[in-house]
């Protein structure tokens, strides 16, 4: 599965640009500071806000958190507090069972996959299963981010140590139309928007192992540029959005019927953004 980037507020920037010997991860994040101007028009038309007119469930578990006001169901951030902070939709018609759920300082809270009706504020939940209960392998699952190419080419195994990688990963930043870089394994993988051959010619000088370069339209800066032009647009119905492969983002979104995408794409470019839902319809 990609990994992820820790969630630490309803709308999740990017982070900071390419660190010698990062994670994955971090490789893919972007600078909020270095974004530069936005590469499409900012949005003019009004954004959709769809609301369901049949039974949804969650994509996979949620945090389900009663902080003596009753539930609520955090589709967003969950600070990594003791007992955790959250919050959402109110949930109504929710039991917590037998199993699944903690108590502290007064607030009770669990992990649950769920189902029920959503008016655009209150969930109402016809069906709960606690993470104990829950099948993760029912939830399809997403592919890691791979190479840039199919056959990662080494030219000089003496030249393939951490030290040469950190050399070359500062290097590839520095790169004319650098957009962004990864690794996968050993591979480093580098992405540009100009002169891949040049951009490979000049890493070589750093690193001897599997290399892989790769043209890109947008850069990071442009992607966090986008970025912040989403979070504005979609507002309190964005939960997540954020850069896990080069060329596209990613963004999260309380409900769509296909709307949203519609949206996005015609503002932005088809296939520039992904939207995901985090109610789905059931059936």
């Amino acid at each position: 599965m990609t990994p992820r980037l820790v969630i630490v507020s309803a709308v999740l920037l990017l982070a900071l640009p390419l660190a010698a010997c990062s994670t994955e991860e971090d490789m893919r994040a972007v600078d909020p500071a270095g974004a530069g101007e936005p590469t499409a028009s900012a949005p003019s038309d009004a954004v959709p806000t769809p609301v369901p007119d049949g039974e949804v469930r969650t994509s996979g578990l949620v945090t389900v958190l009663d902080a003596g006001t009753g539930p609520q169901m955090c589709l967003g951030a969950v600070a990594e507090s003791y007992p955790p902070q959250c919050g959402g939709p109110a949930v109504e018609g929710f039991e917590w069972g037998d199993v699944g759920f903690e108590e502290a300082s007064g607030v009770k809270w669990g992990s649950y996959a769920l189902t029920g009706t959503f008016d655009g504020t209150t969930f109402t939940a016809t069906d709960a299963i606690p993470a104990a209960l829950y099948d993760a392998m029912a939830e399809p699952q997403e592919d890691a981010l791979g190479a840039a190419c199919e056959s990662p080419a080494t030219t000089d195994t003496d030249k393939a140590t951490p030290e040469d990688m950190d050399a070359t990963l500062a290097a590839a930043s520095a790169l004319p139309g650098y957009a962004t870089a990864w690794l996968t394994g050993t591979t480093i993988n580098v992405a540009v928007t100009e002169d891949a051959a040049g951009a490979e010619t000049a890493l070589r000088e750093t690193w001897g192992g599997q290399l892989c370069v790769t043209t890109v339209e947008k850069t990071d800066a442009d992607l966090n540029a986008i970025n912040i032009e989403l979070q504005d647009a979609l507002g309190a119905s964005l939960l997540t959005s954020g850069s896990f492969q080069p060329d596209t983002l990613d963004a999260q979104v309380v409900f769509d019927d296909g709307s949203i995408q519609e949206w996005v794409d015609a503002t932005y470019g088809e296939g520039l953004v992904r939207v995901s839902s985090a109610l789905n319809p059931v059936g």
